[in-house]
């Protein structure tokens, strides 16, 4: 993992490693010592995870048990940079009935969102990377 952030393959919306950092500081230091490209949320980001909070008709803090605000700004930072999002949350076959109830593999898969997505163990799986 260190290699393909040195060679700026990965990148972490600045919310993401927040959230790193709290449930794990010490794999935040990790990736702050490897000098992890950080994304900053900007306007635009901004903007669009907003698009795509009113796509799932989520009004105000109201979130249904689906994506929350910090994976609004992953999905929309992902979405800003054409880049895929790495992500461990369930994939639902079928959106649910209530949009608010949508992980982030669903949000992603939206026509309106289009990220790519794959879980962690895919993106090792496609790295080619080899374990000694």
């Amino acid at each position: 993992m260190a290699d393909r952030i040195g060679q700026g393959e990965l990148a972490m919306p600045s919310v993401a490693l927040d959230e790193v950092a709290h449930k794990v500081p010490e794999c935040a230091e990790w990736l702050k010592a490897c000098d992890i490209e950080v994304l900053d949320i900007n306007n635009a980001i901004l903007q669009d995870a907003m698009r795509i909070k009113n796509l799932l008709g989520i009004v105000g803090d109201k979130y249904g048990g689906g994506v929350g605000e910090n994976d609004l700004f992953i999905i929309a930072t992902a979405h800003a940079h054409r880049a895929e999002l790495v992500t461990e949350e369930k994939w639902q076959a079928a959106p649910p009935k209530n949009l608010e109830k949508c992980k982030i593999p669903a949000v992603c898969d939206m026509p309106s969102v289009a990220v790519r997505w794959l879980k962690f163990i895919d993106y090792i799986k496609l790295s080619g990377a080899v374990f000694r």
